[in-house]
């Protein structure tokens, strides 16, 4: 379905990144990972200007073109109680900065009927305590896919993906924690990566700026204290 085509996935080396660059590559794509983890491509740290040129530069050596940016890259989770400046400042460069530059730095190299997504979080609406760090990134990297999509209308699309729970080893859930979501279990990488790729391909060619939530049904779940089973034991 991709054959010839070449896609880029940060954060590529481990969990839902390396099921995307995996299933690009079964579907006959050239991928371009790079991650901190150890890869047969790219090692480096997309928080990082200097590395984030490096990269694009080896890419577009390497293949003289990108059709595909799939930013996945995971940004350090701390809350406001012990979150430093600095640490708070990594987060919005891994999750925000190095999409919009990445975006910038392939622009003249993209080819027709490109496509970026973005790896959201149903974090990006909702939360929990001492989260900020993360919670902030995420929402910012999908307000960054709907201007990104204006800006290159007719040039690229660009979409996000909102994944809620999502466990990266596949493990099988029974009773509370599968029930909690109206599907009926925890989700797993592959339930993303196939987003992925439908948003990357022909068949997805009028959505454009959409962020699409990929969590069960967890975040449609209205939760009132003593309703349908709900208890709130508060501490």
């Amino acid at each position: 379905m991709f054959d010839g085509k070449v896609a880029v996935v940060t954060g590529g080396a481990r969990g839902i990144g390396r099921c995307i660059a995996g299933e690009f590559a079964r579907n006959g794509a050239a991928v371009c990972v790079i991650d901190k983890l150890e890869n047969d491509y790219f090692v480096g740290d997309v928080a990082e200007e200097e590395t984030l040129r490096r990269f694009a530069e080896k890419v577009v050596a390497d293949y003289g073109r990108v059709d595909y940016l799939i930013n996945n890259a995971l940004p350090l989770m701390k809350g406001v109680e012990n979150c430093s400046y600095a640490e708070f400042n990594y987060a919005l460069r891994v999750g925000v900065t190095a999409p919009f530059y990445l975006a910038k730095l392939f622009l003249p190299h993209f080819a027709p009927g490109a496509a970026i997504v973005n790896i959201s979080s149903s974090r990006d609406r909702m939360s929990q305590p001492q989260t900020e760090s993360y919670a902030a990134a995420k929402g910012g990297v999908s307000a960054l896919t709907h201007a990104l999509a204006v800006s290159l209308a007719g040039r690229v699309r660009v979409n996000s993906i909102s994944p809620g729970w999502i466990d990266t080893s596949f493990a099988r859930y029974a009773g509370p924690d599968a029930r909690q979501h109206p599907a009926g279990r925890v989700g797993d990488p592959l339930d993303i990566a196939n987003m992925v790729l439908f948003l990357c391909s022909d068949k997805a060619g009028f959505i454009d700026g959409e962020n699409i939530c990929i969590d069960g049904g967890m975040t449609r779940q209205m939760i009132y204290h003593n309703d349908f089973g709900w208890t709130l034991n508060a501490e």
